[in-house]
Order: C-alpha cells, then structure tokens, then sequence
C-alpha cells in the first residue's frame, strides 16, 4: 500500500463522514417540521455505508490486495413505529380531529451519532496530516 492509497481511504472515509453529518443536521434542523398526516411528516434518515474495492488494482496482480474505499450508497428514510401526533386544534397544518403529525427524532441519539461522526472525520483528516508529514520527511532525505 502506497501513500497515495492513504490519501484515497481516508478521503473516501472523509467524504462519507460529511454525508452523515449533513443527513444529521437535515433530522435535528426538521425535528419540529409538522405535517398533516403521519405520511407527510419528516422522515428522520440515515446514510449506509458500504466497502466499494478497486477494481483495477485486483485484476493487474491476484496476488496484490485491491484498495477499498467507504461509499455511501444510499441514505434511508427511517420509518417511525409510533407517530408523534399532537392535539392542536389552532394550528394550520391541524386535521379535522386537531392533531398534527411531528417526525419521531430523538435528539439525544441525533447527538450522540453527530459526535460519533464528527470524531471519525477528525481521525480521517489526522491520518492524512500524518501521511503527508511522512512524504515530506521522505523527501527531505534526499537532500
């Protein structure tokens, strides 16, 4: 594995951290978005991860490990079990009985998953600080 194959996984890894950062931000920012019915209320969503590997690099050698890199390759609605429906008769978005429909988002596990997130992109991002001081040390042998 080169320097440059670092680069590739921790910036894949990176990238994928953000998409998670972002769909967090979308449920906590949409926590209080009502609806008229259970069906138009917001959905809280979730990326899903997967291990793409490169193709060209496992069939120039068999013998050689291919590089695999995080993709994200889809972002899930997350259905709520029980819907959050309150009585508010006032309010505009209300059906005929007065309740309105509020997405379940639980703001402490929101919480926990951006902090979860957050510390995976800083790893990500210190491992190619790391490997670009090697390359520079190893330039700087030559000299």
């Amino acid at each position: 594995m080169s320097l440059s194959d670092i680069f590739t996984i921790a910036g894949s890894a990176a990238t994928a951290q953000t998409i998670r950062l972002n769909t967090i931000a979308s449920n906590m920012a949409n926590a209080e978005s009502a609806g008229t019915t259970a069906g138009d209320a917001y959905k809280a969503r979730k990326p899903v991860f997967s291990l793409v590997f490169d193709d060209q690099l496992r069939s120039m050698d068999a013998s050689s490990s291919s590089i695999g890199k995080v993709m994200v390759s889809e972002i899930m609605e997350i259905a709520a079990s029980n819907e959050d429906r309150r009585y508010m008769p006032d309010h505009p978005l209300s059906d005929v009985d007065g309740y309105v429909f509020f997405p379940k988002v639980n703001m402490i596990g929101e919480m926990a998953d951006m902090m979860s997130a957050s510390r995976s992109y800083q790893s990500s991002v210190e491992l190619m600080s790391t490997a670009k001081k090697m390359q520079q040390r190893l330039l700087a042998l030559g000299q």
